[in-house]
């Protein structure tokens, strides 16, 4: 029998500990917020698993501070080649593209295996001395939601009870089957395969017959959030569904040291053969390469999907070797191997009122080829994390959840529409001629990989209205903003855009984005031009001065005795030259002082020639004139861009901030 320990309350309770949910428990990390975080599964990933990053996802672990150790470790994706049979049959280089757009990041692509990834994570969870730590080998096996206490945000309406596995359940099962060619049992990801299916019953059943099975536990929570993936348990008790469809292609894939004569072995790679089907290489870290396979003859089973038992290493590379002819492959090492069927499924719901919420492969789920996976589900918890913390923790109105719905439910059915055209263009035969009506045109997949760039690099993600990305209640921002370049302007509802300033007080230079780490702050970005003009000066020391009165809403929204900048941060980006001001002649508010500590001196900068660096042009990339009337930009803890107005629209802003914000007392 189980033993039963006292029942418990938490803040939040996260079940699935994958980059979806220590992304989430990373923000809770970063708050006085109980949290738990539990998975069925008994150890982190090792091996395999997703590895792209692209360029916003770096972005965000930058902003939590591990980006650097990604980048350092990480294989670099710089250039993609594409392979074509020519009109013999043979396949041949026939383009190459860069692998990210130049100038919409300061980051490219990378790759770099899951299990790193979430390791980052736990270690910047531990130096956040957050009392969180994921519980592995636990899973959730009962669910009650007492809708009476939904409306209620300081209630537990959710009831979970939570059993520990032994060893044995815990232990993801392997083939058996699959080993090296010098004999080395190779890890397989089958278990995470939609060709495997759901083992949460079976595990459930085997927990409660087993007398070894530990203690089980009753757990009261305000929000709980499902990220334990495409089988969500989660979801199950909510009794949501993916909708979509699934195609007959089946893919494979290995993560090897290849030796191999082909000459891109090194480079991201799309192959089409003439008829014996496609590849995606992958140049991973540690001298591995991932190949993305497609098997042109598996069995199919039972529902009709592919007898993964019949598929085996040595049966996928075999694929593989016909896919390369002439060219040879092989290997004597492999890593992990995995074996899936293409599909693409959204779930019709997002939140059981706003206090359940689901994420990542829990509510969307794609092919792997378009590199989107880990960064999509990363990116679900990242917009909810700091909308939680902040509701749970009285700063915001309850009102701001609904949007987690709105805003990534959009994201994932354009990923599930650009998935669904991608895939199969790289999963179709070739066309020999402009008559092969079956066939696939080679310039269309060029097209859609170059298209497919810009969505998939995850900078164009542009948030609709909503109480917190205002277009409405901003003034025409075509008289502010003359640049309309996408992924490098100022446009509501995008991330904010990164480009290199001086700060005024070292002449150290920065990426904007350095100045804006997740740490929950909301920030209002004060670009007022050249403030040795004295029009410009005038403008800017008025708007100084509204903010700092006592009755502004930047002090009713602040905690009595927290620090001005701890709920709303501001940042000035001005173009007159950096020699020509001193900070001490700048409103106080500006730069605020502590008895304690003195003046901040990380809060203005100027749009100025570094002496090493040089010159960022800050104001002319994101369209604002170096002299002219200035704008206001607020940004929400996320980065994106709420509101754009007029250096003298103190009463917009106290608007839009009045229609979410809790007056703290």
């Amino acid at each position: 029998m189980a033993i039963p320990v006292a029942d418990s309350t938490v803040d939040v309770l996260i079940v699935g500990a994958g980059p979806a949910g220590l992304m989430l428990a990373n923000w809770m990390s970063r708050f006085n917020l109980k949290t738990r975080i539990v998975d069925k599964r008994g150890t982190k990933i090792f091996n395999g698993q997703a590895d792209g990053l692209q360029c916003r996802t770096l972005e965000i672990l930058d902003s939590f501070d591990i980006g650097h150790r990604i980048w350092r470790e990480s294989n670099h994706m710089v250039e993609i080649c594409l392979w074509n049979p020519d009109e013999t049959g043979r396949i041949r280089r026939s383009d190459r593209i860069p692998d990210t757009i130049v100038g919409i990041s300061r980051f490219q692509q990378v790759v770099l295996h899951q299990g790193r990834i979430e390791r980052f994570f736990l270690d910047a969870i531990k130096e956040n001395k957050a009392d969180l730590k994921v519980e592995r080998g636990v899973m959730p096996t009962t669910f009650d939601f007492d809708a009476s206490k939904a409306a209620d945000f300081k209630d537990y309406p959710i009831t979970v009870t939570l059993r520990t596995l032994t060893e044995d359940e815990a232990t993801p099962c392997q083939s058996g089957t699959a080993s090296s060619p010098g004999g080395t049992e190779i890890q397989d990801g089958l278990f995470r395969s939609n060709l495997a299916p759901d083992d949460t019953a079976d595990l459930i059943a085997r927990a409660e017959l087993n007398s070894r099975a530990g203690q089980t536990e009753v757990v009261k929570a305000r929000f709980m959030v499902g990220c334990d993936g495409a089988h969500s348990w989660v979801r199950q008790q909510l009794g949501y569904s993916l909708t979509g469809d699934s195609t007959d292609y089946i893919w494979g894939v290995l993560d090897i040291v290849p030796v191999t004569d082909f000459p891109d072995i090194r480079m991201r790679c799309a192959i089409h053969s003439e008829s014996q089907g496609s590849v995606m290489i992958i140049p991973r870290e540690n001298k591995l390469v991932r190949l993305y396979i497609q098997l042109k003859e598996v069995p199919l089973g039972e529902g009709g999907r592919a007898d993964r038992s019949k598929i085996t290493p040595d049966v996928i590379l075999k694929s593989a070797q016909k896919i390369f002819a002439p060219y040879t492959l092989t290997y004597t090492h492999c890593d992990w191997w995995t074996a899936y069927q293409i599909g693409q499924r959204v779930g019709d719901k997002f939140s059981l009122d706003e206090r359940v919420f689901l994420a990542g492969d829990a509510v969307h789920t794609h092919s792997p080829k378009a590199g989107q996976g880990m960064n999509v589900s990363m990116q679900d918890t990242y917009n909810l994390g700091w909308k939680i913390a902040l509701v749970a923790s009285g700063v915001c109105d309850p009102a701001i959840l609904k949007t987690y719905e709105t805003e990534r439910k959009k994201i994932a059915q354009d990923l599930i529409s650009f998935d669904h055209r991608f895939s199969r263009l790289f999963s179709g035969r070739p066309a020999k001629d402009v008559m092969d009506e079956e066939g696939i045109s080679m310039d269309e997949f060029k097209m859609a990989f170059e298209k497919g760039n810009m969505f998939a690099s995850g900078v164009a993600v542009d948030y609709k209205d909503s109480l917190i990305v205002s277009r409405s209640t901003s003034p025409s921002t075509s008289t502010l903003i003359q640049n309309s370049d996408p992924g490098r302007t100022i446009s509501i509802g995008m991330r904010m855009p990164s480009f290199k300033v001086l700060n005024q007080s070292d002449a150290r230079p920065w990426h904007l984005q350095e100045r804006l780490p997740s740490d929950g702050r909301w920030r209002i970005l004060v670009f007022p031009g050249d403030i040795t003009t004295p029009t410009a000066l005038s403008r800017y020391t008025s708007l100084g001065t509204k903010l700092a009165a006592k009755n502004s809403f930047l002090h009713r929204f602040t905690p009595p005795g927290a620090k001005i900048d701890s709920v709303i941060e501001i940042l000035t980006i001005h173009s007159a030259p950096r020699r020509d001001i001193e900070l001490t002649d700048l409103p106080e508010i500006f730069h605020p002082y502590c008895e304690t500590i003195g003046w901040d001196y990380w809060k203005v900068f100027a749009d100025d020639e570094s002496y090493h660096e040089g010159h960022g042009q800050c104001y002319e990339n994101l369209g604002l004139e170096r002299k002219g009337a200035g704008a206001v930009v607020v940004l929400r803890p996320d980065q994106y861009v709420s509101w754009v107005g007029e250096m003298g629209d103190y009463e917009g802003l106290e608007k839009f901030f009045g229609g979410f914000m809790v007056e703290r007392k």
